[in-house]
């Protein structure tokens, strides 16, 4: 694939990311895609021939990619497990409030709206999920408990965000950050 195609589908990846971020899965229709990426319908199915689900697949895993490398690279640049996590969660928050409260994790809605029925995405929501988890598993540090942590700590930063959403406030983001220095203690 050449230059002009490889930014074709990327205009689509990026557009069906903004919409699952914004609407979910409904939210994320093909022509919405389309017109929100500017690029031919025919470039769509040839990027993409398998249709809406491997669109949406597709761009998922590259969302929750970007979100492992930030998470990773805070991990590395925090003194401590505190402070890494606080760190996370201002960066979600930062993300959260530039998009006008919008959009908030790229996965949870897809994750609620297709994962009971269609195993693809589940498998792709779950792929992404458990890659968040083994992020925050490495910046905990070597607890014996880290793991757990993990999933608690990855649990109620998905509440938060959608709190943080719904109310159009950092403020569950910032409770749930001391409730998680409390716990780390």
């Amino acid at each position: 694939m050449g230059q002009k195609g490889a930014e074709t589908r990327d205009r689509l990846m990026n557009a069906t990311q903004e919409l699952l971020e914004a609407g979910g899965y409904a939210g994320a229709g093909l022509n919405q895609v389309v017109a929100a990426s500017g690029a031919p319908r025919g470039s769509l199915y040839f990027h993409f021939p398998h249709g809406k689900d491997q669109l949406v697949g597709e761009s998922l895993r590259r969302a929750g990619w970007a979100i492992s490398e930030a998470v990773e690279g805070l991990a590395d640049s925090s003194p401590s497990a505190a402070e890494f996590v606080e760190a996370v969660l201002r960066h979600l928050g930062d993300q959260l409030e530039e998009s006008g409260w919008r959009k908030g994790c790229p996965v949870a809605t897809v994750a609620l709206e297709m994962a009971a029925t269609s195993d693809p995405l589940q498998k792709i929501c779950s792929e992404v999920y458990t890659r968040w988890e083994a992020a925050l598993r490495a910046g905990l540090g070597s607890r014996a408990d880290a793991g757990d942590l993990a999933v608690t700590i990855l649990a109620l930063i998905e509440g938060a965000l959608l709190l943080a959403r719904a109310h159009r406030s950092r403020d569950p983001l910032t409770c749930v950050a001391r409730q998680i220095t409390a716990l780390l203690g």
